[in-house]
């Protein structure tokens, strides 16, 4: 039979199932983007130890003085080369250049810490049992130096990693496998946020349920279950996505394991678990079986202490560093506009408690009177939130101040004052809390902010509904890491002014 006899003879769901095949195929080989990456992490991460430990090495010939001799120096140099690759291989065991931490989540930079903090109490029970007095010198200056360094390093590769996800195709290609339902969210959840870092190129579903060369939400499916391990090897998978069902039982993915096994393929299992952020999920082995803990929120506890002095320390440090700012503003709004500086607002905190919000006023003085006028010309707010755009209240020195947030900055004192945290929920009215169902009133477990995944996340622009699933993500699955993180992310948010009004 000849070439275009067979080619006459293949069916248009075949031919698609081929394009589909091919698409897929191409997805897959050009995603060795982590590659250049961990390059680019790894050897920004040379330069930041290496300048970390130069620094001590100096500070440490500055303690020595002009009398040292040749000897001392070979050993400085000794221990600081020794040091310096020490640390790169701590990091290096210690998974900090896993691609699958890379770009989301605080994991990447608990691992940087935790690899960095243990070296060193190496490095000080061992210089302790020696008596080395350098090492001191090094432990004091190289570690907070170069962790801070490795940590800012990190971010800024995070943020460059974040603007090229779409244009550079630096994402990881998912087959996905499992029922109809369950790969339309997995795509919509993937695929929708270009920031996640995946991305899912076909779908292999259960005989009867989808045929192969049907597409689902733009994704080609390629084959059912019982050919997934085939197809996966054709395509040259890196990852594969399984979503358990009753079709999809612990024997099919075990053997659909022993299938990937040989090609190199991840297998990775999906969890109906929506906002459980990883620290609280613990994998046991059981009897042959897979339990998976999730742990139950805590809302008291060491750590919120640990977090209320960190709050106290940052707020009074920030109130300080901030303090010719607060001055220049509180002039500003006296001088441009009649009333007073300050506008104190009653607002929700944790556990129901109502207390005093401080901002700066950015608006006339009699705003609450003119609420239910301004309500009349429509409101750009969502759910139980009142927001205009382009509010006839604020006046000309206030619009400055809500853009870059500075109207916030009195809340500080909240903080000091125990009221407020440094990162947490959005400080909501009374009137907003009135109508609050059970899942927002989760938000009332914790102290509330002054900046939070909300203020990180769009400010004003985002929906109600998102701001309430941030609100509810952040009180159940906060950690000081996540905490740094969304500092450090506001910075950004309140420098570009984008959502404020």
């Amino acid at each position: 039979m000849s070439a275009v006899t067979q080619g006459s003879l293949v069916s248009p769901r075949g031919a698609l199932r081929a394009q589909g095949l091919a698409a897929t195929r191409d997805a897959f080989r050009g995603e060795r983007w982590h590659l250049d990456y961990r390059h680019r992490v790894a050897t920004t991460d040379v330069l930041v130890v290496s300048a970390s430990i130069m620094i001590a090495s100096f500070v440490r010939a500055l303690e020595l003085g002009p009398a040292h001799t040749a000897g001392a120096i070979a050993i400085r140099v000794g221990m600081s080369v020794g040091l310096a690759s020490l640390w790169m291989i701590a990091l290096a065991l210690g998974r900090a250049y896993d691609p699958r931490v890379f770009g989301s989540g605080p994991l990447e930079y608990h691992r940087v810490f935790n690899a960095s903090w243990k070296l060193f109490s190496i490095v000080t029970v061992a210089a302790f049992l020696v008596s080395a007095e350098a090492a001191r010198t090094y432990v004091l200056i190289a570690l907070p130096v170069g962790l801070v360094g490795l940590l800012a390093a990190r971010f800024g590769w995070r943020r460059w990693l974040h603007r090229h996800r779409v244009d550079r195709g630096m994402t990881t290609a998912v087959l996905a496998i499992g029922l109809r339902d369950q790969a339309e969210r997995l795509i919509r959840e993937l695929n929708g946020r270009p920031t996640s870092g995946y991305r899912v190129v076909g779908v292999c579903t259960p005989t009867g349920t989808v045929r192969a060369g049907d597409e689902i939400s733009g994704v080609p499916v390629l084959g059912d279950l019982r050919n997934a391990g085939m197809v996966a090897a054709q395509v040259g998978a890196d990852c594969v996505a399984v979503s358990g069902s009753d079709a999809i039982t612990a024997d099919v993915v075990r053997r659909l394991g022993w299938e990937l096994e040989p090609v190199g393929v991840d297998l990775m299992l999906t969890a109906e678990l929506a906002d459980v952020a990883g620290p609280r999920i613990t994998v046991t082995p059981a009897a042959g079986v897979s339990l998976l803990h999730v742990d139950a929120p805590r809302f008291a506890g060491p750590r919120f202490v640990a977090k209320a002095a960190m709050d106290w320390t940052g707020a009074a440090l920030l109130t300080l560093l901030m303090s010719p700012v607060l001055l220049v503003v509180a002039v500003a709004v006296k001088a441009t506009s009649r009333g007073p500086v300050l506008f104190k607002q009653d607002r929700v905190g944790r556990g129901g408690q109502t207390f005093g919000m401080l901002k700066f006023r950015s608006m006339v003085v009699d705003a609450e009177q003119r609420v239910a006028d301004v309500a009349q010309e429509g409101n750009d707010g969502a759910g139980v939130l009142f927001k205009r755009r382009h509010d006839p209240r604020v006046t000309r020195v206030g619009r400055v101040l809500r853009r870059f947030s500075l109207d916030e900055l009195p809340q500080l004192f909240n903080v000091l004052a125990g009221q407020m945290s440094l990162v947490g929920p959005r400080p909501p009215l009374p009137a907003e809390v009135s109508q609050y169902e059970a899942r927002m009133r989760r938000r009332l477990l914790v102290k509330p902010g002054l900046t939070g995944l909300w203020q990180v996340g769009g400010r004003s622009d985002l929906p109600w509904e998102e701001c309430v699933r941030l609100d509810v993500y952040y009180a159940e699955n906060w950690t000081p890491f996540g905490d740094l993180l969304i500092l450090a992310r506001t910075a950004k948010a309140v420098f570009s002014g984008a959502g404020a009004y």
